[in-house]
């Protein structure tokens, strides 16, 4: 059995705090963070939407399993907390509701027009 384990930060943008714990290798952060009673953002728990996006400050971490994330985006160094795996110590800090989703789709969204016009203009 593996008993290596990763000390992963989190700056807790919303609450203003610091939160870091020992992961052990292989495990998924974000349920690592829930049963030691920590509750951080995330919504699909399937690395499909951007709601427990993090910034990758420092280290790293396996997010192979998601696909809600571009590979540009990864290279700017940002993940999902949801489907991270914990394979080094890393420090990672919560994004904005929506920050990342606007960074990776507001551009494409915003060009989209209706030719009925937008219906949040009314």
């Amino acid at each position: 059995m593996n008993n290596i384990s990763h000390k992963i930060t989190i700056n807790f943008k919303q609450e203003n705090r610091k939160i870091s714990l020992d992961v052990p290798e292989g495990e998924n952060i974000l349920q690592h963070f829930e049963k030691s009673g920590e509750k951080l953002p995330f919504s699909c728990r399937n690395g499909c939407c951007t709601t427990c996006a993090v910034k990758i400050i420092s280290g790293t971490i396996d997010q192979s399993q998601g696909i809600g994330l571009s590979k540009q985006m990864q290279s700017r160094g940002y993940g999902l907390l949801c489907i991270a795996i914990a394979i080094a110590q890393a420090e990672l800090e919560t994004q904005e509701d929506d920050e990342v989703y606007e960074l990776q789709f507001g551009k494409y969204l915003g060009s989209i027009k209706n030719k009925a016009g937008n219906p949040f203009d009314i």
